[in-house]
């Protein structure tokens, strides 16, 4: 559904990332007031955040608290995520284990633990990633973890209709966050350009306010 930011009370996870950052100071500039979720507050922009929560990701328990201490909102931005580089036969238990506790579980656990705090009629986002979709040789554990996540998302959207929230899956092509220079293992390879971060908010913002349900790849580029 079509909705109007001003006045309204998003949630980012994540915003102390570079493309958390550029999404809360797009909500922001279009009136709503921003909350942040995150490890480290003093990493934050005190322009684009008016109030914070701590907690890891993966900590169930932190994150439900977290939700709680700023609630209630009209929507859920959850811009956090690792990524990991290198073939199957080279994949260790631990990151394989970390790659979908942040990137598959956690999404799914924030949505459990936001959506009881969530108007009705609010939005929840989460940024899968192109892979999600379009598998990667060489990042097979970390497209699957996101496609986990886009799998979930997709079916609580169905879930939640009834209550106008949409739930909002956003698979940006690459964008110039650097993250690939921070794997939690392997080693990224030759990569092209990617999209600039404030092109990824903008569009997460407008998707927003027009309702959109599905933000393909090809929804950034077009």
């Amino acid at each position: 559904m079509a909705r109007t930011l001003a006045g309204s009370h998003v949630v980012v996870v994540g915003a102390t990332g570079v493309l958390g950052a550029r999404i809360a100071a797009h909500f922001t500039a279009a009136g709503a007031r921003v909350s942040a979720i995150v490890r480290d507050h003093t990493r934050l922009d005190g322009a684009s955040v008016s109030q914070y929560a701590l907690a890891d990701v993966t900590d169930h328990a932190e994150l439900a608290a977290a939700f709680a201490s700023v609630a209630p909102f009209d929507g859920v931005v959850n811009a956090s995520g690792v990524v990991a580089f290198g073939n199957v036969s080279e994949l260790d238990d631990a990151t394989l284990a970390r790659l979908f506790a942040v990137n598959a579980i956690a999404p799914i656990v924030m949505l459990r633990e936001a959506a009881p705090h969530l108007v009705d009629g609010g939005f929840f986002v989460n940024l899968s990633g192109v892979v999600a979709a379009q598998p990667v040789a060489g990042m097979a554990a970390y497209s699957a973890s996101k496609a986990a996540a886009w799998a979930a998302m997709t079916a609580a959207a169905r879930e939640l209709r009834r209550r106008r929230i949409d739930v909002i899956d956003a698979r940006p092509p690459h964008t110039e966050t650097g993250l690939a220079n921070r794997p939690i293992a392997g080693v990224a390879p030759k990569m092209p350009v990617g999209l600039s971060p404030d092109v990824v908010a903008a569009r997460i913002v407008s998707a927003v306010v027009a309702g959109e349900r599905e933000l393909s790849a090809e929804a950034f580029t077009a």
